[in-house]
């Protein structure tokens, strides 16, 4: 959602950040760029005007004139204002549900996507949170708008609340309550009626609903595509239903991110929750310093590490790391760390949060790097005997051609997966000796418990690093990556952070 903005600040910080002394007259020509990007990418002008202001101030200071790096001083006053016109009170995501049980009210306008969030909601509280979730439909205006609740309801294994035709929206939503207290629910959601556009007769059912229940959190689900209109629905809500936060939806379509700035800057309500897809498990807590990162193209290695500790189990982590510190790396392994990244969204998700991608982009594109590689050398393993795949030595020239046959693929295609798989061996033989308790061993920590700052491994702190060596790590990405994935040791795994650092080294 970000791309635009991103690449826009992304090429007057290049500018910047290769002159020796930045003079008043560099930051100011720089941040005149910097608001035209901001604007263009919808973002509200008196947003923009004082977000500029605020800049412009810390920018120009003595601190920065004298410092070393001038361009990366602007560039970190740039990341920690959006940080700061981003950023909520309270937790990202923590939502105000003590007492039993606690009604949460869901508003916004039709077709913003609030009857998907709330399941998508109730499927967070009920695993994450292990609570007991009711979801009751206050929609009767919408044909089949109650059943479409019923049916997520289904799939996510949360309860909904019986439909009776006819009854108004308040009476809905006592019978909601009565059923949250006796039936011992912890959480129960009302999925308001929307419209196109705002009205009084909206608005009004709204209120009445909330005079009933007292909702303990209004949450308004914005559609993140709509703009600076968006701002004004929330505005209007917000005075005359009171909301205590926001959830934007379809942050994975192609918006300019400009409502995300806007609207946290104007209305003074946090974003606690983003959706990033049709899937039940695509909403994500909102975290200003990620997004922040991600604008400025830093990458959001972070959501890359928690999804990496999602998909993968500790235990197993630990089994492989004993493994890889023997500098054992069959093809089993192998096979383990490609289902693991498909699992984590496949390459293109990953990428998008490795610092740097943008700009690499066009350069996978251009190499046909998607997840059909992925898919297409899991086959090749699947084709091995299990004798083959514990060890792969003994693949000789008419074993090869059965394999390949078998999955459909050429004899080249399984040497290049072949050779992948001696490099990361040896690689994860060098990791395993490398430094105290090994390399292999802090990364784990990292992943698994003891983390650095802001929950990163030690010493991969984004926002500690300098933005030339994440420039330069990327570079090494990008030179490296044609050529069937070659040296992409450590990807996915147990060794996803040391990964990293290793990313392209070729041999």
């Amino acid at each position: 959602m970000f791309e635009s903005l991103s690449e826009r600040l992304g090429g007057v910080f290049d500018r910047l950040t290769k002159q020796g002394a930045l003079s008043e007259d560099d930051v100011r020509t720089a941040l005149r760029e910097v608001r035209v990007a901001l604007l263009e990418a919808d973002v509200s002008l008196p947003v923009a005007r004082q977000f500029i202001k605020a800049v412009e101030k810390k920018a120009t200071g003595a601190a920065v004139t004298k410092s070393v790096t001038p361009g990366q001083q602007v560039v970190k006053i740039v990341h920690d204002e959006l940080i700061a016109t981003l950023a909520g009170e309270g937790e990202p995501g923590a939502l105000r549900i003590d007492n039993a049980p606690a009604p949460i009210l869901m508003v916004g306008l039709q077709g913003s996507g609030k009857t998907t969030t709330t399941a998508k909601l109730a499927k967070r509280l009920k695993e994450r949170d292990r609570k007991k979730v009711l979801m009751a439909s206050l929609d009767v205006n919408r044909p089949a708008a109650m059943e479409q609740l019923q049916i997520l309801g289904q799939q996510i294994g949360v309860d909904t609340l019986p439909i009776v035709k006819g009854e108004d929206p308040v009476a809905i939503a006592k019978r909601a309550k009565t059923q949250a207290s006796l039936g011992g629910y912890d959480v129960y959601m009302l999925d308001t009626a929307g419209r196109l556009h705002i009205d009084a007769e909206l608005i009004q059912q709204a209120a009445d609903v909330r005079d009933v229940v007292s909702p303990r959190e209004t949450l308004l689900v914005v559609d993140g595509l709509t703009g600076q209109d968006a701002v004004n629905v929330a505005t209007e809500f917000d005075d005359k239903i009171g909301v205590s936060g926001v959830v934007l939806t379809r942050m994975d379509g192609d918006g300019r991110g400009g409502a995300a700035l806007s609207m946290r800057a104007i209305t003074g309500k946090p974003i606690k929750f983003v959706g990033l897809g049709e899937k039940m498990d695509a909403l994500e807590t909102f975290e200003p310093e990620r997004v922040a990162g991600r604008i400025l193209g830093m990458g959001d290695i972070v959501a890359l590490v928690e999804r990496a500790q999602q998909t993968l189990e500790a235990e197993q982590a630990e089994r492989m790391m004993k493994r890889f510190q023997k500098g054992q790396f069959n093809m089993n392994d192998l096979k383990m760390q490609l289902e693991q990244m498909m699992k984590m969204g496949g390459l293109g998700a990953m990428m998008q949060m490795m610092p740097g991608a943008a700009k690499m982009a066009k350069q996978m594109d251009e190499a046909g790097l998607d997840d059909k590689i992925l898919r297409q050398q899991i086959a090749l393993i699947n084709s091995m005997t299990k004798k083959e795949r514990a060890n792969p030595q003994l693949l000789q020239a008419s074993r090869k051609k059965r394999i390949a046959a078998g999955a459909g693929m050429e004899v080249a295609d399984l040497n290049k997966l072949l050779k992948m798989q001696r490099q990361m061996s040896d690689m994860m033989k060098k990791m395993g000796k490398m430094g105290k308790g090994g390399m292999l061993k802090q990364a784990m920590k990292g992943m698994f418990g003891a983390k650095g700052p802001g929950g990163m491994p030690e010493g991969m702190d984004p926002s500690q690093m300098d933005p030339k060596q994440i420039e330069a790590a990327a570079k090494a990405m990008g030179g490296k990556m044609p050529g069937g994935l070659g040296g992409m040791p450590g990807m996915g795994g147990g060794a996803l952070p040391p990964g990293l650092g290793g990313f392209g080294k070729k041999k």
